[in-house]
């Protein structure tokens, strides 16, 4: 249980230190597509943090409880991994245009 609460713990301070870099970066990204997709980026990385803030409660929530966070962070996750894979793919067209 130590190890889960440790592992726990450690995920909360990274999420909380990459919740403080995507908004430090947000205020120099420009508006248009890039900075809406930045955007949307930001609001996932608040609830993933809000998911993990939740993660050392587990025991203390009902299982189908439990099922739906874990479900609802792998949805929010992949859509994470979309954009980040499409606004990549875009600032590389940039770059090579």
């Amino acid at each position: 249980m130590e190890l889960t609460l440790g592992i726990n713990v450690a995920a909360i301070l990274v999420m909380l230190y990459c919740l403080w870099t995507v908004i430090s970066l947000g205020k120099s990204i420009p508006g248009g597509v890039v900075g809406r997709q930045w955007r949307t980026l930001t609001v996932l990385v608040v609830l993933f943090t809000i998911g993990y803030f939740v993660t050392p409660f587990f025991s203390h929530l009902p299982a189908e409880m439990i099922n739906l966070i874990v479900a609802a962070i792998f949805f929010f996750g992949a859509i994470y991994v979309l954009i980040t894979i499409r606004l990549i793919y875009r600032i590389i067209e940039e770059l090579a245009g």
